[in-house]
């Protein structure tokens, strides 16, 4: 399996990340991930993590997936996706 990350459109209120995952020859799905722009704001997640926790969390979908419950092709980033993707990429230092 191959992930792509194909990138991004932004809307009013979000930006939508595009992905596309290449699972045999010639087998292509398509996965957007939205997130909304006030996360960018209140959240210490920046603009330049976006790709990463999308890829992330779709990465995640796929590895739990089964012939009987396929990853939905829209996902939506939550409080949880940050916080768990914070605490990995901008782990607290100890004093």
């Amino acid at each position: 399996m191959n992930i792509q990350y194909v990138g991004f459109t932004v809307a009013t209120t979000s930006r939508t990340y595009s992905f596309r995952v290449l699972d045999a020859p010639e087998q292509t799905r398509e996965f957007t991930i939205k997130i909304q722009l006030g996360v960018f704001r209140s959240t210490p997640l920046k603009f330049q993590d976006g790709p990463d926790i999308c890829f992330t969390r779709l990465k995640q979908e796929l590895q739990r997936e089964t012939q009987e419950s396929r990853v939905e092709p829209r996902l939506r980033i939550g409080e949880q996706d940050i916080q768990e993707y914070l605490q990995r990429r901008y782990p607290r230092k100890r004093s």
